[in-house]
């Protein structure tokens, strides 16, 4: 019997597994074919992401990222704090989440109930993005399918942020997989069109690498604070307005190029469930 239960944040919809009960029967590893069908909207649960709740030796909690694709990601802000309002005790307002980007902190604000995440630095380097070949990262040419230069930096994954006149006039589907695929990012970028709405609010839609439209993309939110701050046109703490709603991004000034990333925003809870005997079948297959 495997359990799951359903979680978004901001409408970045997961399904997470809790692997740490050995009587939930959650794979060691589950194969990029399996992925593809339980986060399949018409024939699996459907969702953005699957998200794998492990035992670490470093944290709380290690959490598995396995975009809709089957590939593995190394960070996820919404996804992050969705697993830290799961993990962290009523007796507590703090959880420590083990990524393969490193381990990140999560606290509950007390007057909103919200969950931050301390996204880790924002990595600013060529190779830390990384990119293909040493160039100036404020400002990358990605050709003539790009509506504007891309600002770019690693938020424990690789993200492109362009700034544009009207965000929502971009043809998302066509435009952001092309550019995901880039040959300047090599291990492929998610991409974010963004146009201001205001003093430290910003408009942004994401194409998530290996996951295509959603609603919501925490790293992708922190790129794009930083992205603001790096192109003059805000402070370091800026609301990020998505399709499912609106985080607050705080970009740390603690003396150094790089900075921490706090992302702040709501989770919520969808359901709670028990895969069918076929489902739980491909949830094993290689």
């Amino acid at each position: 019997m495997t359990e799951f239960l359903k979680m978004h944040g901001l409408g970045n919809d997961f399904i997470v597994f809790d692997a740490r009960d050995p009587a939930n029967a959650v794979p060691d590893k589950i194969s990029p074919a399996a992925a593809r069908w339980v986060t399949d909207r018409h024939f699996g649960l459907g969702c953005d992401q699957i998200l794998v709740i492990r035992s670490s030796t470093k944290a709380d909690v290690f959490m598995e990222i396995l975009n809709s694709d089957g590939s593995q990601a190394a960070a996820c802000g919404n996804g992050t704090r969705c697993v830290a309002d799961f993990v962290m005790p009523a007796s507590s307002s703090e959880a420590s989440i083990e990524t393969a980007a490193g381990v990140l902190m999560a606290r509950r604000d007390a007057k909103t109930g919200h969950i931050a995440v301390d996204m880790g630095p924002a990595y600013l380097g060529w190779q830390d993005v990384p990119l293909a070949s040493k160039m100036d990262t404020s400002a990358v040419d990605l050709g003539p399918m790009a509506p504007a230069p891309a600002i770019c930096h690693s938020i424990g994954n690789p993200h492109a942020v362009l700034l544009v006149d009207d965000a929502e006039a971009i043809d998302l589907a066509k435009i952001g997989p092309a550019l995901e695929m880039h040959p300047l990012f090599p291990d492929r970028a998610n991409i974010s069109f963004v146009h201001q709405l205001g003093t430290n609010r910003f408009r942004m839609r994401v194409w998530e690498r290996g996951g295509g439209i959603t609603l919501a993309c925490g790293s992708g939110a922190s790129a794009v604070g930083v992205a603001a701050h790096r192109a003059g046109l805000s402070g370091r703490v800026n609301d990020i307005v998505m399709d499912g709603g609106t985080v607050t991004i705080d970009w740390q000034d603690d003396g150094t190029d790089t900075g921490r990333v706090i992302m702040q925003g709501p989770v919520a809870y969808v359901c709670r469930g028990q895969l069918s005997d076929e489902l739980e079948q491909r949830l094993r297959a290689v």
